[in-house]
């Protein structure tokens, strides 16, 4: 195997690694760990007809691990605007996501730039298949869709390898991309974008009572992103 193929096969365990708990990608993406975990490991649910099995909708790299890998982050990023927006059931998303399976030959049909192109067409041609989108809804669901995969950089395969979670902000700009989570950087961690700082060092410093100015002197960073890193781990204690 040469070099440039040992790399290419290290780069992929790096996205596919059980890596994060499913309470650490609760508070990144903001989803409920009780909903993050049926979307992992699936749960039964009552109807007017008895019990039904849900399975999962995200495939772990090892069932017997319950940690998520980054490309299983991007896809709980992704689904969870399709379900906290849209109000989609699960079970139409799954269809939806099966039929872009089959049309893309890949069980990770999110994580790719392709996704980004015509794979959002093909879910929202599927969508109104199997629920009734208004053509404004279909509008709506193509400006958030986008707007999310926004917030995912891609490598040269076209494949997601670095996210940008949303910071929730009064007044400021949130399509700003402050931090970032990337698997080879900071062992995939929330960091300060270009700097690789992790965002709880931060944190953990200006808990201990240095100053905003101090830490930003100390680190090279500016006050703002100094702002938005303590920002975004006071909301993953809010979660």
């Amino acid at each position: 195997m040469s070099k440039v193929d040992e790399y290419k096969d290290w780069e992929a365990q790096i996205y596919n690694t059980p890596n994060y708990s499913i309470a650490d990608a609760s508070r990144y993406l903001k989803i409920p760990t009780s909903t993050l975990r049926s979307w992992l490991k699936g749960r039964q649910y009552h109807t007017k007809l008895g019990k039904k099995e849900f399975s999962s909708i995200i495939q772990r790299p090892d069932t017997k691990y319950s940690q998520l890998s980054f490309t299983n982050l991007v896809e709980a990023h992704v689904l969870r605007v399709i379900r906290r927006e849209h109000k989609i059931t699960l079970n139409k998303v799954r269809i939806a996501l099966d039929y872009i399976n089959q049309k893309f030959n890949t069980p990770h049909p999110l994580v790719q730039k392709r996704f980004k192109t015509d794979g959002v067409d093909l879910f929202i041609e599927q969508m109104e298949a199997l629920v009734n989108v208004s053509h404004s809804g279909q509008l709506v669901m193509r400006k958030v869709l986008e707007n999310l995969l926004n917030r995912i950089e891609w490598d040269e395969k076209d494949l997601a390898a670095r996210l940008f979670p949303l910071i929730e902000t009064y007044g400021g700009d949130s399509s700003a991309k402050y931090i970032a989570i990337d698997p080879n950087v900071s062992f995939g961690k929330p960091t300060i974008m270009s700097t690789g700082i992790p965002t709880e060092i931060i944190t953990e410093l200006y808990d201990a009572g240095d100053s905003i100015e101090e830490i930003a002197e100390d680190y090279n960073c500016t006050i703002l992103q100094i702002e938005k890193a303590i920002f975004f781990e006071s909301q993953l204690v809010a979660v």
